[in-house]
């Protein structure tokens, strides 16, 4: 059974990892498709491919704690999962990107800020499963997470409105 613990705590780290990842590629995409001021066929492409990693990233990061759960519970542990912050501020991130992700594909919320609170949720996840970011309660992860995703909103923003105002600057020739 500790073999089966280490694989799903591996397929919940991988997949955040693989969410995490793919959040960047699809900002870096959206960023080159502002760049040259449409989406084409291509683009669009690659960001049907960087929508199936994030799908496959939840998948798997959902279905691996659901088997930390059953595991913990077949094996009578004395601390079931069901009862730590930890595994509830994971719950609540990754319902938090799938609550966000719907409400962005429906327009109910703006691109830049759905974009950023996506971004810095599946970074948390990244960080959380990974073990890399240290023990927090309930209260304060999600105040961290209000914090960094207020200062990912401004650092996205920044950075679009550079690389906007950059593609309709007009070619000029220096002499």
């Amino acid at each position: 059974m500790a073999t089966l613990v280490s694989f799903l705590i591996f397929c919940q780290a991988l997949g955040a990892s693989v969410g995490a990842i793919t959040a960047v590629w699809g900002e870096l995409a959206y960023i080159r498709a502002l760049r040259n001021g449409q989406l084409d066929g291509a683009e669009r492409a690659h960001l049907d491919v960087i929508a199936k990693g994030l799908r496959f990233g939840m998948t798997l990061l959902l279905l691996a704690s659901l088997g930390l759960v059953i595991v913990a519970y077949v094996l009578q542990s004395a601390l079931q999962p069901a009862l730590t912050p930890g595994y509830w501020t994971i719950i609540v991130f990754a319902l938090l990107i799938i609550g966000v992700s719907w409400t962005l594909s429906r327009r109910r919320i703006s691109f830049p800020f759905g974009s950023s609170i996506i971004f810095t949720a599946w970074w948390f996840l990244a960080y959380l499963a990974l073990g890399w970011l240290s023990p927090l309660s309930f209260g304060s992860a999600i105040a961290l997470l209000v914090v960094a995703t207020a200062v990912m909103y401004a650092l996205l923003h920044y950075i679009r409105m550079l690389v906007d105002t950059n593609a309709r600057r007009p070619y000029s020739t220096v002499r």
